[in-house]
């Protein structure tokens, strides 16, 4: 078995593009569009209104959190998005209450932008809640 090493992969039509062929040699998937251009492992109990990185136990491309409220918390790039049509994957710990994570379109203040996105979180009962662990993840084109 060969073992190949780089630092760098660069496409040889377009620098930032390659393509990875799929199992069964039938498919093809674009590299660059198939990487998370995001993530944070936010304790969202651990936020204190401020708009830093408090509660956040790893993330990737993310310059800070801002506690907004009781379940609310708004994340912000560190290299921004291209555009704000990007994919936002959200996810939070279950601890009995049925808690979900999502983001509310309606709210034209809480639209993701190319710097932020907003993570929620909220209870059966549709009241927000604050979650020990709160996961969310971006997908798209950076700046």
């Amino acid at each position: 078995m060969a073992t190949l090493k780089t630092n760098t992969l660069t496409g040889t039509s377009t620098a930032g593009s390659i393509a990875v062929t799929g199992e069964g040699n039938s498919t093809t998937t674009n590299l660059q569009q198939g990487l998370a251009k995001s993530w944070v492992n936010l304790d969202g109990t651990a936020t204190d209104g401020g708009t830093d990185l408090d509660g956040v136990r790893d993330s990737f491309n993310v310059a800070s959190v801002v506690d907004v409220g009781t379940g609310h918390s708004t994340v912000s790039f560190s290299n921004n998005m291209s555009n704000d049509d990007f994919a936002i994957t959200a996810y939070n710990s279950y601890d009995g209450t049925g808690s979900f994570t999502s983001f509310d379109s309606t709210q034209s203040d809480e639209i993701p932008t190319t710097s932020v996105y907003n993570l929620f979180t909220i209870n059966r009962n549709g009241g927000s809640e604050d979650e020990a662990h709160v996961f969310g993840a971006t997908y798209g084109d950076l700046a």
